[in-house]
């Protein structure tokens, strides 16, 4: 399930950060947010929240997400288990466009 950036600001008024998982989902239920936003917010990690942005980081979103959030989310997106090297990160911008080193 996603949600978008305005339903799951509105589940998340008045939520004093920083904030966990479980803190965040009962701030969602409290404000009545929808079926979907509830069960996209059970999806992130077990962590501390710092703010607004890193659970929209965290939160996976339906259109009208901007490229930061996107990216964000990207990098937030790791399997449990596996180290850094050997998780799955997306290339840079300028590689997808230009292809790899061209010799420069």
């Amino acid at each position: 399930m996603a949600t978008d950036r305005r339903r799951l600001k509105n589940a998340l008024t008045d939520v004093d950060y920083p904030a966990d998982k479980d803190e965040l989902l009962a701030r969602a239920r409290l404000n009545e947010a929808d079926t979907e936003t509830v069960t996209a917010l059970r999806t992130v990690q077990p962590v501390s929240y710092a703010n607004f942005a890193d659970v929209a980081g965290a939160v996976p979103m339906t259109e009208g997400q901007s490229d930061a959030d996107k990216a964000e989310q990207d990098r937030q997106r790791t399997q449990d288990g596996l180290a850094e090297s050997h998780t799955e990160t997306p290339d840079h911008p300028i590689v997808e466009e230009l292809g790899e080193n061209r010799g420069s």
